[in-house]
């Protein structure tokens, strides 16, 4: 511990800390304006805590698959926050913090086709390189969405490459 001298010389004791990385997961509060459903509440953040919503489904699967390895390692947490007014236009508000003892997990998901009619996941311990078949209906579920609305979410990705699944459970496909 050091100790410094403020401008009115009270002394202040600081106390050293580890400084870890967070990365930041922002979930949408509302459908977005390509939803037939735009507007609308998704209620993410209350699945979220309710574990109705076990994860979620982001573009460029290595960049996650890194971030979730450093928190695994616990050099590293995730901030899952949401938008308080209109998306990238407002402050954002932290809901919950995941860190290496959360179970979060990071599983890369293929689609088979752009109608998101089939998808495949990668078994995370086989070490072939097996991929299970995962039911939209299910992912879509665990994503705390209907399958309409999981498909009308996704229709206009790029779903040529993997898709990262973010587990914020210990549960997998």
């Amino acid at each position: 511990m050091s100790k410094l001298k403020t401008e009115t010389q009270l002394p202040q004791t600081i106390v050293s800390k580890s400084v870890i990385k967070t990365y930041v997961l922002t979930v949408s509060e509302f459908f977005p304006k390509t939803h037939n459903k735009s507007g609308l509440p998704t209620g993410f953040i209350d699945k979220i805590g309710s574990k109705i919503k076990k994860h979620t489904i982001r573009g460029n699967y290595p960049l996650w698959k890194k971030r979730i390895e450093e928190i695994q390692k616990g050099n590293a947490i995730l901030s899952i926050r949401y938008w308080t007014g209109k998306p990238y236009k407002s402050k954002q508000k932290e809901a919950y913090v995941l860190d290496k003892n959360s179970g979060i997990g990071v599983q890369d998901l293929y689609f088979d086709d752009k109608r998101l009619s089939e998808s495949f996941v990668s078994n995370e311990t086989a070490v072939d390189g097996i991929q299970n078949y995962v039911s939209n209906e299910i992912l879509a579920e665990n994503d705390g969405l209907s399958l309409v609305d999981f498909q009308e979410w996704f229709k206009g990705y790029g779903l040529n490459e993997p898709m990262a699944i973010v587990h914020f459970t210990a549960e997998r496909y």
